[in-house]
């Protein structure tokens, strides 16, 4: 009963995983959108900023939907979510690469003095900086092919990143944020609560001198 249930659980998160996509991807699309009219002048506001805030947003709601799975599959008992874990990891890393490239090319425009100078005074540009750095190797290593030549303990080990990773991530937007800082301020709860949720369930574990 229980295999044939997971069986299910298996196949309809299969089947929903393009659905999945297609929404990961709608923000793309409108960053796209808003490229387009800064290319072409047909804009209001500021192009750049809105560009800048649409990818970072969704490079870190993605990237707590990455960090929400584990304790999902433990609170629910559908491991099978565990198929949707790499592909928001990889759209969170998308966005967040975008979010980069934005700042770099069309805000600073390759200039590296300035690019320094920015790093160097500003705590929320460091803290993003660091977490970009810092996810690069979890790209990088995100395939089955990198899985088997790091070694499952290795591979894991390294992915423990992204608990820092989101951590300098939150608290990012936090600092860059200069009015309202509600938003942050609820992804940095919503952080905390999953983080604090893998720490009891790893003290809940008995030790191996317990066993």
């Amino acid at each position: 009963m229980a295999a044939a249930t997971s069986r299910q659980w298996s196949k309809w998160i299969r089947r929903a995983k393009p659905l999945v996509f297609v929404l990961c991807a709608i923000p793309a699309c409108l960053s796209a959108l808003l490229l387009y009219r800064f290319v072409t002048g047909s804009f209001f506001g500021d192009p750049i900023e809105d560009l800048t805030r649409n990818t970072g947003i969704w490079g870190i709601r993605l990237l707590l939907l990455t960090l929400a799975i584990t304790p999902l599959r433990y609170i629910t008992g559908i491991n099978q979510l565990i198929l949707l874990r790499r592909m928001l990891g990889v759209f969170s890393f998308f966005y967040i690469l975008l979010h980069f490239l934005i700042w770099l090319v069309i805000d600073k425009f390759f200039n590296f003095q300035l690019i320094i100078e920015d790093i160097i005074e500003r705590y929320y540009i460091l803290f993003g900086f660091l977490a970009f750095v810092m996810l690069i190797p979890l790209a990088v290593t995100s395939t089955n092919r990198m899985v088997r030549w790091l070694g499952a303990k290795r591979w894991a080990k390294l992915h423990k990143l992204v608990y820092p990773i989101s951590i300098l991530g939150a608290v990012h937007f936090y600092l860059q944020v200069k009015a309202d800082i509600t938003e942050p301020v609820i992804y940095a709860a919503i952080l905390a609560i999953l983080l604090g949720y893998r720490y009891w369930r790893k003290k809940q574990k008995p030790s191996p001198k317990r066993a």
